[in-house]
Parts: structure tokens; C-alpha cells; sequence
């Protein structure tokens, strides 16, 4: 049964508006946040006045002086005044869950027309204090000093795998392709932050450029800290927007322990069950899907995300790359973007970010980024290490 069988309307993307990625020294939380609110507001052609309800997603305000950002897009018109509105955090999902909650307005019938936001301020912030925010999303580590943050917790899972999984040793050169990958993707992004093909070799090798940052996880495996914004549009039926609108399909959402009380901490059991709820909802599978973008905070969440999705089974996510499935002319190109590993991780960003890409793509906007007319699109957002799991599917009007 799909949305619009089960709760009897539809969930339409009708704008949005996307900032450039990246260390943006001239711009604050609140001059993003009014950026893309006024482009996607504009872009659905409504008027301020239209909107029902606002949600912003956005992870740490302890990175940041302002702590209370719920009301800044407020600031786009006068006519917001009064409109509820809504700061959402769940990690690294924080994009996603906010754009959960407005699909639910929407559903529920408390609203007609929403607002959704995702923004972050990080490169301000010192290493360690970037480091400690993150981290305070893990209770087990939060507080705790460390040096390598989540990117310790990865290598951690990346270790796992090596060791149930990886018996030829290949799982550096794997993890190299898929960075690879998204860096070559990230080139044509006009938002990312990181606009250059490193190559293969480059991304394969330690060297004093790409060191290693937690082993097996070098530089080049790791998502940069970023500013940014996007936000988008959502209403039950179509506005007057120059680009068409794009449904929501389906959407699911799964949260799993703690990797420390996982029997199998490769396995992202819940990530797995976000997929199959989505899709179900969509009332499609994998087979027909024409893009996903995916969260690769570390190469090696993007290769247990083939298996999650169940483009291959456990353990074998490195034939998606061998037989070129994952590539910009495979069967299921992944990341077009550039992921967050190209494109940049502002963290309450990174989930709205994902849907309007995906848009883009299914309006046949997203210019030099652009496949060949797809029709139906994947995003899966998560936080922390497969703990809070979010995924849309998106289909072309």
C-alpha cells in the first residue's frame, strides 16, 4: 500500500534552496538559515503567509554561541510571525527527522504547507570541540577524551569487517574506490566542498597528504567539517513553482542499540529495517530505484549501506564497485552528489541536503550533476553509527 493509499494524500517536495558547502567564514547560523528558507520558499512559489509550520533540523548549538535557532527562519519575512516552529535533533539524522516530522504534519492534517530547514555551523569551532559535539551523541564516549572521535568508532566497525569478511586483505582498496568515487562525482557538485578528482592511487595510499586517521580509515575515508544549509518546501498538493513537484513514496524510520550491545556491529540491522519500511511503504524494491544518496560520513558506512539496502548480501558490498553498479552508468548509481564525503557534512544540513539533490535529479535540475531522466530515488540519512536510520523514497511527478 503506498502513502497516498494508506494515509489519502500526497507529500509533495514543491522547492527548495541549497548554499554552497563548506568553510564559510562570512556567513552565520542565521544568514544560511534565511538563505535557503527564502530560496525554497520562492522556489514553490507560496507566499511566507502559506506556511503552516516550520521544522529545523540542526545536531549541536554547542558548537555554535546561538543556541536557540528554531525561530531564525523567522527572520525571512514578517509574515512567519507566529508560525510554529520546531528545532529537530537526532544526530547526524537531524535533517531527515526534521523532514519526518513535516511529512507528519502534513499527514496528520495539523498542516497544508511546511517548512523544512537543516543547518550547521561547525568550521568555526576547534578540532576538539567539533570532536567532543559529535561524540556527545554516543553515551558511551560522551564527555570522554579522544583522538580520533567517530572516526574511531568507524574503524572500529571497519576492523570488524576486515576481520569477518576481508580475508584477501582488500578492504583499504575498497574503501579507496569508493572515496575515489565521490570525489570524481563531487567535481560536477556546484555545493560541495571538495571539488577534485584525488584518483584512485591517491585515495588507496597513506602518504603525508592522506595519513592515516584511525586504521584502516585514511583522511581521504573521513567526511569533512562543514558549514551549511538547505531546506525545502513540503505540501499536499502541488503550489506554483517553476520546477515540478517531487512525491514522497515512502519513508521509514528504525533506531538500533548502542554498537557496544550489538552481537554484530558490521550488520546495521536498523539501517536495514529503514530500508525495508521505506520501500515497502513505496511499494517497490531495490530493482527499482534510478539513484540513491547515501550517508558516507566514512567510506565504510557507504559500503555496509549496499548491503543494508540489499544490493548485495553481507559481506560482499566490494562486487557493487567490481561490477560498477554504484557508478554514475551503473544500475544504481550511489552518490551522485559526491556524498558527504566530497560535498561536505554540516551535520543538521546533511538530511535535507540529501532530499534536494534527489529532487533536482527527478526534475532534471541538477545540471552537470544530472543522469538520465530518472524516475525514482533513494535517501537514507543516519546518526551516530547506525543507531538513528532514516530513509525516503522519492518518485518524479
Amino acid at each position: 500500500m503506498s502513502l497516498k493509499e494508506q494515509f489519502g494524500k500526497d507529500v509533495l517536495i514543491t522547492g527548495w534552496g541549497h548554499s554552497k558547502f563548506g568553510k564559510l567564514a562570512d556567513d552565520t547560523l542565521e544568514s544560511l538559515i534565511v538563505q535557503v528558507a527564502t530560496e525554497a520558499i520562492a522556489s514553490a512559489g507560496v507566499e511566507p503567509g502559506q506556511i503552516d509550520e516550520i521544522y529545523v533540523g540542526q545536531f549541536n548549538s554547542g558548537m555554535m554561541p546561538l543556541a536557540f535557532p528554531s525561530s531564525l527562519a523567522l527572520q525571512v519575512s514578517p509574515d512567519l510571525v507566529n508560525v510554529p516552529s520546531t528545532r529537530v535533533e537526532n544526530a547526524c539524522a537531524s535533517g531527515s527527522a526534521a523532514f519526518q516530522q513535516g511529512t507528519k504534519s502534513l499527514l496528520a492534517g495539523t498542516a497544508k504547507t511546511v517548512l523544512v530547514i537543516g543547518a550547521e555551523k561547525m568550521t568555526h569551532a576547534g578540532a576538539d570541540v567539533v570532536g567532543a559535539g559529535l561524540l556527545g551523541a554516543d553515551y558511551d564516549m560522551a564527555g570522554k577524551p579522544s583522538t580520533t572521535g567517530f572516526t574511531g568508532l568507524f574503524a572500529e566497525v571497519a576492523k570488524h569487517y576486515a576481520k569477518r569478511y576481508d580475508a584477501a586483505g582488500k578492504l583499504g582498496d575498497v574503501l579507496g574506490s569508493i572515496a575515489a568515487k565521490n570525489h570524481r562525482n563531487g567535481v560536477d557538485n556546484p555545493y560541495a566542498q571538495l571539488r577534485k578528482d584525488l584518483g584512485e592511487e591517491f585515495c588507496r595510499t597513506v602518504t603525508d597528504k592522506n595519513p592515516m586517521v584511525a586504521d584502516p580509515l585514511r583522511r581521504t575515508d573521513c567526511s569533512p567539517v562543514s558549514d551549511g544549509a538547505a531546506a525545502v518546501v513540503l505540501s499536499t498538493s502541488p503550489t506554483a513553482g517553476a520546477n515540478p513537484a517531487v512525491r514522497l513514496a515512502g519513508f521509514g524510520q528504525a533506531n538500533d542499540f548502542f554498537p557496544a550491545e550489538r552481537r554484530d556491529p558490521t550488520a546495521f540491522e536498523a539501517t536495514r529495517v529503514s530500508w525495508q519500511r521505506a520501500l515497502a511503504m513505496a511499494g517497490v524494491g531495490i530493482e527499482d530505484l534510478d539513484l540513491a544518496e547515501v550517508h558516507d560520513c566514512f567510506t565504510i558506512a557507504e559500503l555496509l549501506m549496499y548491503e543494508a539496502m540489499g544490493l548485495t548480501e553481507p559481506g560482499q558490498g566490494a562486487r557493487a564497485l567490481e561490477e560498477g553498479w554504484v557508478f554514475k552508468d551503473g544500475k544504481l548509481p550511489v552518490n551522485v552528489s559526491g556524498g558527504l564525503k566530497s560535498k561536505g557534512h554540516p551535520v543538521g544540513a546533511t538530511g535535507v541536503s540529501q532530499h534536494v539533490l534527489a529532487a533536482m535529479q527527478l526534475t532534471g535540475t541538477a545540471g552537470d550533476m544530472q543522469l538520465a531522466a530518472p524516475r525514482r530515488a533513494a535517501v537514507q540519512n543516519m546518526g551516530g553509527v547506525g543507531i538513528a536510520n532514516y530513509v525516503s523514497i522519492l518518485e518524479a511527478v
